[in-house]
Protein backbone atom coordinates (compact mmCIF):
# COMPACT_ATOMS: atom_id res chain seq x y z
CA UNK A 1 0.00 0.00 0.00
CA UNK A 2 2.93 2.51 1.01
CA UNK A 3 5.10 1.74 -2.10
CA UNK A 4 1.76 2.76 -4.43
CA UNK A 5 1.17 5.76 -2.20
CA UNK A 6 4.83 6.82 -3.11
CA UNK A 7 4.45 5.41 -6.87
CA UNK A 8 1.44 7.84 -7.27
CA UNK A 9 2.64 10.32 -5.44
CA UNK A 10 5.74 10.56 -7.37
CA UNK A 11 4.22 11.01 -10.80
CA UNK A 12 2.00 13.61 -9.72
CA UNK A 13 5.19 15.55 -8.28
CA UNK A 14 7.37 14.66 -11.49
CA UNK A 15 3.87 15.59 -13.90
CA UNK A 16 3.26 19.27 -12.23
CA UNK A 17 6.77 20.18 -11.74
CA UNK A 18 7.19 19.91 -15.57
CA UNK A 19 3.97 21.72 -16.34
CA UNK A 20 4.58 24.83 -17.27
CA UNK A 21 1.61 26.64 -16.04
CA UNK A 22 2.56 25.06 -12.61
CA UNK A 23 6.12 26.77 -12.61
CA UNK A 24 5.00 30.29 -14.17
CA UNK A 25 2.38 30.42 -11.40
CA UNK A 26 4.85 29.49 -8.41
CA UNK A 27 7.42 32.44 -9.86
CA UNK A 28 4.33 34.73 -9.56
CA UNK A 29 3.44 33.85 -6.53
CA UNK A 30 7.07 34.72 -5.16
CA UNK A 31 6.92 37.88 -6.98
CA UNK A 32 3.28 38.83 -5.31
CA UNK A 33 4.97 37.63 -1.82
CA UNK A 34 8.42 40.12 -2.49
CA UNK A 35 6.31 43.45 -3.30
CA UNK A 36 3.58 42.77 -0.83
CA UNK A 37 6.79 42.44 1.97
CA UNK A 38 8.85 45.57 0.20
CA UNK A 39 6.37 47.92 -0.66
CA UNK A 40 4.98 48.58 2.63
CA UNK A 41 8.07 48.65 3.98
CA UNK A 42 9.30 51.79 1.80
CA UNK A 43 6.21 53.38 2.12
CA UNK A 44 5.14 52.85 5.85
CA UNK A 45 7.64 55.46 7.19
CA UNK A 46 6.29 58.21 4.18
CA UNK A 47 4.27 60.92 6.68
CA UNK A 48 1.88 63.47 4.30
CA UNK A 49 0.76 65.11 6.90
CA UNK A 50 2.09 67.05 10.06
CA UNK A 51 0.80 68.59 13.07
CA UNK A 52 3.13 71.12 14.61
CA UNK A 53 3.00 73.46 17.34
CA UNK A 54 4.58 77.24 16.73
CA UNK A 55 5.80 76.90 12.52
CA UNK A 56 8.74 79.20 12.46
CA UNK A 57 12.14 77.01 11.11
CA UNK A 58 10.17 73.74 11.66
CA UNK A 59 7.00 74.26 9.13
CA UNK A 60 9.39 75.61 6.73
CA UNK A 61 11.56 72.50 7.00
CA UNK A 62 8.94 70.11 6.59
CA UNK A 63 6.99 71.86 3.68
CA UNK A 64 10.17 71.84 1.92
CA UNK A 65 10.33 68.45 1.79
CA UNK A 66 7.03 67.96 0.06
CA UNK A 67 4.60 67.77 3.23
CA UNK A 68 1.61 69.34 4.30
CA UNK A 69 1.78 70.90 7.82
CA UNK A 70 -1.09 71.70 9.90
CA UNK A 71 -0.83 74.39 12.54
CA UNK A 72 -1.67 72.97 16.37
CA UNK A 73 -1.92 75.43 19.37
CA UNK A 74 -0.27 73.32 22.20
CA UNK A 75 1.29 70.11 22.25
CA UNK A 76 -2.20 68.23 23.44
CA UNK A 77 -3.84 69.30 20.33
CA UNK A 78 -1.36 68.23 18.24
CA UNK A 79 -1.25 64.59 20.18
CA UNK A 80 -4.79 64.48 19.63
CA UNK A 81 -4.31 64.81 16.05
CA UNK A 82 -2.16 62.09 15.73
CA UNK A 83 -4.58 60.33 17.77
CA UNK A 84 -7.50 60.61 15.59
CA UNK A 85 -5.75 60.08 12.83
CA UNK A 86 -6.03 63.44 10.70
CA UNK A 87 -2.07 64.08 10.96
CA UNK A 88 0.78 61.20 10.43
CA UNK A 89 2.92 62.68 13.05
CA UNK A 90 3.29 65.72 15.13
CA UNK A 91 6.63 68.06 15.67
CA UNK A 92 6.10 69.37 19.13
CA UNK A 93 8.65 71.61 21.76
CA UNK A 94 10.89 69.55 23.63
CA UNK A 95 11.53 69.08 27.28
CA UNK A 96 14.26 71.55 27.34
CA UNK A 97 14.06 74.90 25.69
CA UNK A 98 14.75 75.45 22.16
CA UNK A 99 14.27 71.61 21.97
CA UNK A 100 11.61 69.66 19.53
CA UNK A 101 10.38 66.03 19.34
CA UNK A 102 8.07 64.19 17.20
CA UNK A 103 4.79 62.27 18.51
CA UNK A 104 3.77 59.40 15.82
CA UNK A 105 1.14 56.44 16.81
CA UNK A 106 2.91 52.61 16.62
CA UNK A 107 6.50 53.84 13.99
CA UNK A 108 9.27 56.56 14.10
CA UNK A 109 8.29 58.41 11.00
CA UNK A 110 11.74 58.62 8.83
CA UNK A 111 10.60 61.27 6.41
CA UNK A 112 9.99 63.55 9.00
CA UNK A 113 13.09 63.20 10.80
CA UNK A 114 14.91 63.24 7.95
CA UNK A 115 13.56 66.48 7.04
CA UNK A 116 14.37 68.52 10.44
CA UNK A 117 17.96 70.01 10.88
CA UNK A 118 18.62 67.41 13.99
CA UNK A 119 17.47 64.09 14.91
CA UNK A 120 14.90 65.40 17.58
CA UNK A 121 13.62 62.36 20.07
CA UNK A 122 10.34 60.59 19.63
CA UNK A 123 7.74 59.20 21.50
CA UNK A 124 5.03 56.83 20.61
CA UNK A 125 1.96 57.06 21.31
CA UNK A 126 0.94 53.12 20.93
CA UNK A 127 3.86 51.42 20.27
CA UNK A 128 2.13 48.05 20.84
CA UNK A 129 -0.23 48.59 17.59
CA UNK A 130 0.06 46.63 14.85
CA UNK A 131 0.70 49.17 11.54
CA UNK A 132 -2.42 49.41 10.00
CA UNK A 133 -1.00 48.72 6.39
CA UNK A 134 -0.15 44.98 7.59
CA UNK A 135 -3.22 44.61 9.69
CA UNK A 136 -4.80 44.75 6.14
CA UNK A 137 -1.79 42.83 4.12
CA UNK A 138 -1.41 39.90 6.81
CA UNK A 139 -4.79 38.86 6.84
CA UNK A 140 -5.05 39.25 3.25
CA UNK A 141 -2.07 37.27 2.14
CA UNK A 142 -2.53 34.38 4.63
CA UNK A 143 -6.06 33.95 3.49
CA UNK A 144 -5.29 34.67 -0.39
CA UNK A 145 -2.02 32.18 0.29
CA UNK A 146 -4.33 28.96 1.56
CA UNK A 147 -7.34 29.94 -1.00
CA UNK A 148 -5.37 30.23 -4.17
CA UNK A 149 -3.33 27.30 -3.42
CA UNK A 150 -6.16 24.85 -2.17
CA UNK A 151 -8.30 25.57 -5.54
CA UNK A 152 -5.93 25.65 -8.14
CA UNK A 153 -4.38 22.13 -6.79
CA UNK A 154 -7.82 21.14 -5.80
CA UNK A 155 -8.99 21.88 -9.14
CA UNK A 156 -5.71 20.24 -10.73
CA UNK A 157 -6.81 17.12 -8.60
CA UNK A 158 -10.05 16.98 -9.85
CA UNK A 159 -9.30 17.30 -13.45
CA UNK A 160 -6.35 14.39 -13.12
CA UNK A 161 -8.79 11.65 -11.78
CA UNK A 162 -11.73 12.59 -14.14
CA UNK A 163 -9.49 12.70 -17.08
CA UNK A 164 -8.12 8.85 -16.18
CA UNK A 165 -11.92 8.22 -15.91
CA UNK A 166 -12.71 9.51 -19.08
CA UNK A 167 -9.85 7.78 -20.98
CA UNK A 168 -10.34 4.62 -19.06
CA UNK A 169 -6.77 4.50 -17.97
CA UNK A 170 -8.37 4.43 -14.43
CA UNK A 171 -9.45 0.77 -15.39
CA UNK A 172 -5.81 -0.07 -15.66
CA UNK A 173 -4.38 1.42 -12.65
CA UNK A 174 -7.19 -0.37 -10.59
CA UNK A 175 -5.96 -3.37 -11.70
CA UNK A 176 -2.17 -2.93 -10.49
CA UNK A 177 -2.92 -0.19 -7.61
CA UNK A 178 -5.52 -0.36 -4.80
CA UNK A 179 -7.76 2.71 -5.42
CA UNK A 180 -6.69 3.95 -1.92
CA UNK A 181 -3.25 4.02 -2.73
CA UNK A 182 -4.28 6.32 -5.68
CA UNK A 183 -6.10 8.76 -3.95
CA UNK A 184 -3.81 9.12 -0.95
CA UNK A 185 -1.03 9.64 -3.98
CA UNK A 186 -2.74 12.43 -5.62
CA UNK A 187 -3.20 14.01 -1.78
CA UNK A 188 0.49 13.15 -0.73
CA UNK A 189 1.86 14.61 -4.36
CA UNK A 190 0.15 17.57 -4.75
CA UNK A 191 0.49 18.62 -0.88
CA UNK A 192 3.87 18.25 -1.30
CA UNK A 193 4.00 20.12 -4.09
CA UNK A 194 1.66 22.99 -2.31
CA UNK A 195 3.84 22.83 0.92
CA UNK A 196 6.82 23.22 -1.08
CA UNK A 197 5.61 26.68 -2.52
CA UNK A 198 4.44 28.28 0.91
CA UNK A 199 7.74 26.90 2.54
CA UNK A 200 8.93 29.13 -0.76
CA UNK A 201 6.86 32.10 -0.35
CA UNK A 202 7.52 32.01 3.31
CA UNK A 203 11.38 32.42 2.85
CA UNK A 204 10.83 34.81 -0.06
CA UNK A 205 8.92 37.79 2.22
CA UNK A 206 11.41 36.88 5.46
CA UNK A 207 14.18 37.85 3.10
CA UNK A 208 12.59 40.21 1.35
CA UNK A 209 11.47 42.06 4.64
CA UNK A 210 15.49 41.55 6.16
CA UNK A 211 16.45 42.96 2.62
CA UNK A 212 14.59 46.44 3.01
CA UNK A 213 15.54 47.03 6.90
CA UNK A 214 12.36 45.73 8.11
CA UNK A 215 12.56 45.80 11.83
CA UNK A 216 13.49 42.67 14.39
CA UNK A 217 9.82 43.19 16.65
CA UNK A 218 7.67 42.78 13.19
CA UNK A 219 10.08 39.24 12.17
CA UNK A 220 9.42 38.27 15.58
CA UNK A 221 5.53 39.04 15.62
CA UNK A 222 5.90 37.23 12.59
CA UNK A 223 7.47 34.45 13.36
CA UNK A 224 5.32 32.58 15.52
CA UNK A 225 2.54 32.74 13.22
CA UNK A 226 4.19 31.84 9.91
CA UNK A 227 5.52 29.26 11.92
CA UNK A 228 1.73 27.80 12.48
CA UNK A 229 0.48 28.37 9.63
CA UNK A 230 2.32 25.64 7.80
CA UNK A 231 1.42 22.78 9.75
CA UNK A 232 -2.35 24.51 9.48
CA UNK A 233 -1.66 24.41 6.18
CA UNK A 234 -0.81 20.89 5.75
CA UNK A 235 -3.41 19.50 7.74
CA UNK A 236 -6.04 22.06 6.00
CA UNK A 237 -4.95 20.73 2.84
CA UNK A 238 -5.37 17.09 3.39
CA UNK A 239 -9.12 18.02 4.12
CA UNK A 240 -9.45 20.04 0.52
CA UNK A 241 -7.79 18.05 -1.94
CA UNK A 242 -9.53 15.20 -0.47
CA UNK A 243 -12.97 16.49 -1.60
CA UNK A 244 -11.53 17.45 -4.77
CA UNK A 245 -10.62 14.04 -5.49
CA UNK A 246 -14.17 13.12 -4.47
CA UNK A 247 -15.32 15.57 -6.67
CA UNK A 248 -13.21 14.72 -9.37
CA UNK A 249 -14.23 11.17 -9.22
CA UNK A 250 -18.04 11.71 -9.63
CA UNK A 251 -18.22 13.24 -13.14
CA UNK A 252 -16.96 11.52 -16.16
CA UNK A 253 -16.11 14.53 -18.18
CA UNK A 254 -13.83 17.44 -17.68
CA UNK A 255 -16.92 19.71 -18.67
CA UNK A 256 -19.18 18.60 -15.57
CA UNK A 257 -16.02 19.34 -12.91
CA UNK A 258 -17.42 23.17 -12.33
CA UNK A 259 -20.94 22.17 -11.93
CA UNK A 260 -19.82 19.23 -9.23
CA UNK A 261 -17.34 21.48 -8.07
CA UNK A 262 -19.87 23.34 -5.89
CA UNK A 263 -19.85 21.75 -2.46
CA UNK A 264 -15.44 22.21 -2.46
CA UNK A 265 -15.41 25.70 -3.68
CA UNK A 266 -18.15 26.89 -1.16
CA UNK A 267 -16.12 25.41 1.68
CA UNK A 268 -12.97 27.34 0.81
CA UNK A 269 -14.70 30.48 -0.44
CA UNK A 270 -16.56 31.10 2.90
CA UNK A 271 -13.76 30.81 5.26
CA UNK A 272 -11.70 33.06 2.95
CA UNK A 273 -14.13 36.09 3.02
CA UNK A 274 -15.41 34.98 6.55
CA UNK A 275 -11.65 35.68 7.52
CA UNK A 276 -11.09 38.67 5.37
CA UNK A 277 -14.36 40.87 6.99
CA UNK A 278 -14.30 39.88 10.19
CA UNK A 279 -10.58 39.92 11.33
CA UNK A 280 -10.95 42.74 13.57
CA UNK A 281 -13.91 40.67 15.60
CA UNK A 282 -11.96 38.72 18.38
CA UNK A 283 -14.82 36.84 18.71
CA UNK A 284 -15.85 35.56 15.30
CA UNK A 285 -11.95 35.22 15.33
CA UNK A 286 -11.73 32.72 18.17
CA UNK A 287 -14.85 31.00 16.54
CA UNK A 288 -13.29 30.78 12.98
CA UNK A 289 -9.76 29.20 14.06
CA UNK A 290 -11.45 26.17 15.66
CA UNK A 291 -13.65 25.50 12.65
CA UNK A 292 -11.76 22.78 10.56
CA UNK A 293 -12.00 24.87 6.83
CA UNK A 294 -11.83 28.50 8.41
CA UNK A 295 -8.76 27.36 11.13
CA UNK A 296 -5.37 27.55 8.71
CA UNK A 297 -5.71 31.14 8.38
CA UNK A 298 -7.44 32.17 11.10
CA UNK A 299 -5.58 31.08 13.91
CA UNK A 300 -2.72 31.92 12.52
CA UNK A 301 -3.59 35.47 12.11
CA UNK A 302 -5.07 35.25 16.15
CA UNK A 303 -1.18 34.61 16.32
CA UNK A 304 0.07 37.28 14.52
CA UNK A 305 -2.20 40.06 16.37
CA UNK A 306 -1.64 38.31 19.48
CA UNK A 307 -5.26 37.08 20.42
CA UNK A 308 -4.56 33.89 20.99
CA UNK A 309 -3.20 31.94 24.00
CA UNK A 310 -0.08 29.26 23.80
CA UNK A 311 -2.37 26.42 24.21
CA UNK A 312 -4.59 27.38 21.82
CA UNK A 313 -3.19 27.07 18.02
CA UNK A 314 -2.08 23.16 19.73
CA UNK A 315 -6.34 22.12 20.22
CA UNK A 316 -7.00 23.95 17.22
CA UNK A 317 -4.66 22.10 15.08
CA UNK A 318 -5.39 18.46 17.02
CA UNK A 319 -9.48 19.33 15.92
CA UNK A 320 -8.29 19.94 12.20
CA UNK A 321 -6.30 16.89 12.66
CA UNK A 322 -9.42 14.95 13.69
CA UNK A 323 -11.49 16.96 11.11
CA UNK A 324 -9.13 15.72 7.80
CA UNK A 325 -9.25 12.36 8.94
CA UNK A 326 -12.22 11.88 9.34
CA UNK A 327 -12.68 13.87 5.75
CA UNK A 328 -10.19 11.36 4.32
CA UNK A 329 -12.19 7.99 5.59
CA UNK A 330 -15.37 9.27 3.57
CA UNK A 331 -13.69 10.37 0.70
CA UNK A 332 -11.72 7.31 0.71
CA UNK A 333 -14.94 5.25 0.36
CA UNK A 334 -16.95 7.59 -1.95
CA UNK A 335 -13.92 7.47 -4.21
CA UNK A 336 -13.61 4.00 -4.20
CA UNK A 337 -17.90 3.61 -5.12
CA UNK A 338 -17.35 6.25 -8.13
CA UNK A 339 -14.13 5.90 -9.46
CA UNK A 340 -15.03 2.97 -11.96
CA UNK A 341 -18.79 4.25 -12.40
CA UNK A 342 -18.32 5.79 -16.14
CA UNK A 343 -22.09 6.40 -16.83
CA UNK A 344 -22.67 9.57 -16.39
CA UNK A 345 -22.98 11.90 -13.10
CA UNK A 346 -22.77 9.69 -9.83
CA UNK A 347 -24.53 11.15 -6.29
CA UNK A 348 -22.98 10.81 -3.22
CA UNK A 349 -26.05 8.80 -2.23
CA UNK A 350 -25.02 5.86 -5.31
CA UNK A 351 -21.14 6.15 -4.73
CA UNK A 352 -21.67 5.03 -1.17
CA UNK A 353 -24.22 2.19 -1.81
CA UNK A 354 -21.51 1.22 -4.63
CA UNK A 355 -19.06 0.84 -1.94
CA UNK A 356 -20.93 -1.28 0.07
CA UNK A 357 -21.90 -3.74 -2.74
CA UNK A 358 -18.53 -4.30 -3.63
CA UNK A 359 -17.69 -5.38 0.53
CA UNK A 360 -20.40 -7.21 0.58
Amino acid sequence: MWAATKLVAGREIAVKIRDKAFVIGTILFLVIAAASTVLPAIFANGSSTVAVVGTGDVGAALDRAGMEVVAATDVAQAEQLVRNGDVDAAVVPGDDLGEIRVLAMDRTPDSVVRALSSSPPVQLLDPDAVDQVLAFLVPMSFSMVFFFLSISFGVQIAQSVTEEKQTRIVEILVAAVPVRALLAGKVLGNGALALGQVVLIALVAVVSMQAVGGDTALLAQLGPAIAWFIPFFVVGFVLMASLWAVTGALVTRQEDISGASGPAQLVIMAPFFLVIFLNGNPTAMTLLSYIPFSAPTAMPLRLFFGDAATWEPIVALLVLLGAAALCLVLAARLYEGSLLRTNGKTSLRAAWQERETRVS
